[in-house]
């Protein structure tokens, strides 16, 4: 099998993955030069998840010509914070309030779409993983000049997402990651932060930024909640982020480029599951 990172994911799943006759190689598709005529990489008969960098993907995908486990539309879908939540909803799952803008607007499209939530507001781009450029508004000033900047980065021509979320923040919600595989609940974490990080100001709960993250058993409602939004969005191997608080529960994101955690954070049985979805992948 291919995997195109050569991260903690592919460390962790090198052995267990080795012990079920899946044999497991980094294949490298970024900061590197590649001839087309002569491809570098060895026959592979399946692949994990579709590289990260689209256009780099794109050639390892035509030169291995295997199917992956997340493919592209997958990893797509999954990346598109606003159409995740516009399908989820669609669906019937909760998600939180939202409104996607697509740069450039005019302010008084911005002045509504704040208006629309009661304050503090999340801002964050469409396609951005790990936390990265989201922030946290109190007041219209605030929110605008979160905007300014983002305007800044979208005034680049090669800039390709113009777009990004103002969403509604929910204080004091419990942060669950939750992976679903194959359609079947398989563990979760619950992402918290320190007591010093939270009396420093900080709130994502991003495992990248500090975060801890904890195995918890999670109750009924919740694995269903996550397995019901991996099978609208159609993603074999996802992370669902599920907010938490006294009166309800949330999607907030989904991860279809997940990370493998230790092995103690998952139900037993998920190597063996992962295998037989990598088989089945590989038969298909």
């Amino acid at each position: 099998m291919a995997v195109a990172t050569d991260a903690e994911t592919y460390g962790r799943m090198r052995a267990p993955l080795a012990d079920r006759d899946v044999h497991v190689e980094y294949v490298q598709t970024a900061e590197r030069t590649v001839t087309l005529t002569d491809p570098p990489w060895e026959e592979f008969e399946v692949g994990f998840v579709y590289p990260p960098r689209l256009m780099e993907g794109g050639v390892a995908d035509a030169l291995l010509d295997i199917p992956w486990v997340n493919d592209r539309e997958a990893v797509l879908r999954s990346r598109n914070k606003a159409d995740t939540t516009a399908r989820l909803d669609r669906a019937g799952l909760p998600v939180p309030e939202t409104v996607v803008v697509s740069n450039p607007v005019d302010e008084s499209e911005l002045v509504a779409a704040y208006e629309r939530l009661d304050p503090p507001v999340v801002v964050k781009p469409n396609s951005t993983t790990r936390g990265v450029g989201v922030a946290k508004a109190a007041d219209l000033d605030s929110f605008l000049g979160v905007v300014d900047y983002l305007d800044l980065v979208h005034d680049f021509q090669a800039t390709g997402d113009k777009s990004f979320l103002v969403q509604e923040y929910l204080d004091g919600a419990t942060d669950y990651r939750v992976m679903v595989l194959d359609g079947e609940y398989v563990g979760a974490v619950e992402r918290r932060l320190s007591e010093s990080a939270l009396a420093a100001g900080q709130w994502k709960h991003n495992v990248h930024r500090g975060a801890e993250a904890t195995r918890v058993d999670l109750n009924p409602e919740l694995r269903d909640l996550a397995e019901r939004a991996a099978d609208v969005l159609d993603i074999p191997f996802l992370g669902v982020d599920i907010l938490v608080t006294d009166d309800r529960a949330v999607v907030n994101e989904t991860n279809a480029r997940p990370t493998i955690d230790d092995s103690e954070k998952y139900e037993a049985g998920f190597w063996d599951d992962l295998a037989g979805l990598i088989r089945r992948t590989a038969d298909s």
